[in-house]
């Protein structure tokens, strides 16, 4: 595919292009051009879009997709459609389907699913077998099949031993073991942030401490078997405390934070709606003000949509009984402009290629063309006709938006809304 791209604003702090408006000419898979006006006597197709911002291609670390086995909530062909009009050149893919990725023939199944799409699927293996924290899984046999590193999702390691087993075993080839923190014992059967909404509420708590304990006692073991750990989507105040320490230790940590801790608090519980029922549960204004602050000193590495789509049987029903999740990866964007400047929001949404070793080149001449094309201008009100995804378990809807993402370039594909 051959194509201009007319008056782009280049938002990539590592390219000499950085700030400029300018042109680029695409051919196949390549930038073979930028300047201020590029010449066409080939005729090539002209995209000319309004504040028109191209910036390298975006990476969510954290969906869920569903297939195998929960297709009615979503499918990998959809889902990756709906990442690549949301901005997303790259998902990483969460084990939760049924089978759960757990070895090498699984891997391959999601990969294949996802071949021919601009948007490009990394899975990420379960880290033990079946995702029950009693054996590691098949982790070298995955890594080898192309699973980018390993955790169960949504479920924290309640063996010690276990991890530190996974901390050691991956260190011979370089596996990074992804550690979500929320001890299950404290947690209980708390279905809310502990807070002032819960007990006004009448909602079981699930006190910070569930989560705070786990990562510090993540982050010790980390300290004694040495390896790389990533801790997705933390939620509270001194969650960022104890990382930004471990760090300050020289300790290979990193971590992310969903897009929903940024933007709403627990206060949205007043009504039970369960659009707002996630894990870890949205916490408290203080806590969203920390998150926002670790993001802002690079304590928080990368931002995720945590996008987990959910089937209405589910979702809605009684607050105690409904699954945890809410999509995210439409209202990304959006959502993160009412809160956070455009260079840092482009920052981490790029980041996390870094943690997670994939290809990340700044836009030039003979780069690759791995591109996210977006604007920061206007104002919206994301809605449900909004929603690209078959889920519709949004905890956006209502909320004002800013800025519209217009596609991706990836794969030698230009894909619009």
């Amino acid at each position: 595919m051959k194509l201009i791209l007319k008056e782009a604003t280049i938002m990539d702090p590592k390219s000499p292009f950085h700030n400029q408006i300018v042109d680029l000419k695409i051919e196949n898979n390549c930038i073979t051009a930028i300047g201020k006006s590029i010449a066409n006597p080939e005729q090539l197709e002209e995209i000319k879009l309004n504040q028109l911002h191209v910036s390298q291609g975006w990476f969510d670390s954290s969906v869920c997709f569903g297939e195998p086995g929960f297709e009615d909530r979503e499918t990998i062909a959809n889902g990756l459609t709906v990442a690549a009009k949301s901005g997303f050149t790259a998902v990483a893919l969460q084990p939760n389907s049924f089978p759960i990725i757990d070895n090498q023939s699984q891997v391959n199944f999601v990969k294949s699913k996802a071949a021919g799409f601009a948007t490009e699927l990394y899975p990420i293996g379960a880290l033990t077998k079946n995702s029950e924290g009693n054996d590691l899984a098949e982790l070298f046999d995955m890594k080898n099949a192309g699973a980018l590193a390993f955790g169960d999702y949504g479920k924290s390691m309640d063996n010690p031993n276990l991890l530190k087993i996974a901390l050691q075993y991956t260190q011979d080839f370089d596996g990074l073991v992804l550690a979500f923190s929320q001890d299950a014992h404290i947690k209980g059967n708390g279905v809310a942030n502990e807070s002032e909404a819960s007990t006004r509420l009448g909602l079981k708590g699930i006190a910070n401490l569930a989560e705070e304990i786990q990562i510090a006692r993540n982050l010790f073991l980390l300290e004694y078997t040495g390896g790389k750990i990533h801790i997705p989507t933390i939620s509270s105040a001194k969650s960022v405390q104890l990382i930004q320490e471990a760090k300050a230790k020289g300790l290979q940590v990193t971590c992310s934070v969903a897009v929903h801790h940024l933007v709403l608090t627990d206060e949205k519980l007043s009504e039970f709606d369960t659009r707002y029922k996630v894990s870890p549960p949205l916490r408290t204004e203080k806590d969203r003000l920390a998150l926002l602050e670790g993001l802002k000193n690079d304590t928080i590495d990368c931002i995720t949509s945590d996008h987990n789509p959910m089937d209405i049987e589910h979702k809605k029903m009684e607050f105690d009984l409904a699954k945890n999740g809410t999509i995210g990866l439409e209202s990304a964007f959006g959502a993160l402009q009412n809160v956070l400047p455009l260079d840092l929001i482009i920052e981490k949404l790029t980041f996390g290629k870094t943690i997670f070793a994939l290809e990340r080149e700044s836009i030039n001449v003979n780069a690759k063309a791995n591109l996210t094309l977006f604007t920061p201008q206007g104002d919206w009100t994301f809605t449900k006709e909004s929603v690209l995804s078959k889920s519709k378990n949004s905890a956006f809807f209502g909320m004002a938006m800013k800025g519209k993402v217009y596609g991706i370039f990836n794969q030698g594909k230009l894909i619009l809304q």
